[in-house]
């Protein structure tokens, strides 16, 4: 015996054809995956928070040339009447620090360190993107054709896998960028090594993304939706890329995100050892490296590359941890 419905007496007088009109006319919407996972990231004020500094550093990046000329001085310019020549410091309390200079100046040369660090931001920012981009293609599109076709192709995208990740990548790294000569493939300077670094980094990271791309793939092809396609006579590229690829978006995004720090700390760490992007082009960790020397005279020198380093990566890590909370709520 069930409990009688308590509706209200407007309801009542009015009838039952008036009730159900109006039940009608307000028509319930169904939410997206999509939707659904940007519900839950708004309501991580951590995650939105590391968000807004990342779009506050691509705007800073793009902008930086706008940004130095009404905050700063251009960044390979010298300023020697900034620096005692008696010990090669700063003129001046915390690094030369002042309305001019608002994170101060380099020691020997007195360039302006907030500029450098602007424009290192693009350096930074445009390596990590790139290689990312390079390795989610590479890892997704391999590990989309292992998962999907099995057998013998599996087997060697697997091994391959296993290949790339037993190599000693930062080894290699110093190897390959040290040998390169200053012009090569039609590039020289900068263009040249941002596209080493690209490769490098692109190239031998794709075997971490591909092996989540494989388990995931492995799964997808057992679905209903799959044995459908199949019915209806579509193709392996058709289910592929129509059927398996749109199902993969979200770990590839939230992959993508937590790879970005990764690939910023590699660049920063190559530049530290001087295989980067050669000077005077400022990268935060070509910075670094020059204020190993004069971190006791000018300690800002090392602090400000430092926190934009630190500051970076913090931020793409808590996007990242995030947007896989948001689209896989069970995982936390």
């Amino acid at each position: 015996m069930t409990a009688p419905l308590d509706l209200p007496e407007s309801a009542v007088e009015a009838g039952p054809e008036t009730v159900l009109e109006g039940a009608q006319s307000s028509a319930i919407r169904g939410r997206s995956l999509g939707q659904i996972a940007w519900m839950r990231l708004r309501r991580d004020r951590v995650a939105m928070a590391g968000g807004i500094v990342i779009v506050l550093l691509i705007l800073i990046a793009i902008f930086a040339p706008l940004i130095v000329s009404w905050l700063g001085h251009p960044p390979a310019e010298w300023h020697r009447e900034k620096i005692d020549p008696a010990i090669q410091a700063p003129i001046g309390a915390f690094g030369g620090i002042s309305w001019d200079y608002l994170f101060g100046v380099e020691p020997t040369t007195g360039r302006d360190l907030f500029s450098r660090i602007v424009y290192g931001a693009r350096i930074s920012l445009l390596i990590a993107f790139f290689a990312t981009l390079l390795c989610v293609v590479l890892g997704t599109v391999l590990g989309m054709i292992a998962g999907f076709f099995g057998g013998w192709i599996d087997t060697i995208i697997s091994r391959a896998m296993d290949i790339f990740l037993a190599f000693p990548l930062l080894v290699f790294a110093l190897a390959l960028a040290g040998v390169i000569p200053d012009k090569a493939f039609g590039m020289s300077g900068d263009t040249l090594r941002i596209s080493l670094l690209v490769f490098i980094i692109g190239f031998f990271n794709w075997p971490y993304i591909g092996r989540i791309i494989r388990g995931q793939t492995l799964s997808l092809r057992e679905r209903e939706f799959v044995d459908a396609s199949r019915s209806l006579g579509a193709r392996n590229h058709v289910i592929l890329f129509k059927e398996i690829l749109p199902n993969l978006i979200a770990p590839i995004l939230v992959y993508s995100t937590l790879l970005i720090p990764s690939n910023i700390l590699f660049e920063a760490a190559l530049s530290f050892l001087g295989v980067g992007v050669r000077p005077p082009t400022p990268t935060w960790g070509g910075m670094l490296a020059e204020a190993v020397h004069n971190y006791d005279v000018a300690p800002n020198f090392m602090l400000f590359p430092g926190l934009a380093i630190f500051i970076t990566v913090l931020a793409f890590n808590l996007l990242g941890d995030g947007l896989r909370d948001a689209f896989d709520p069970k995982a936390r």
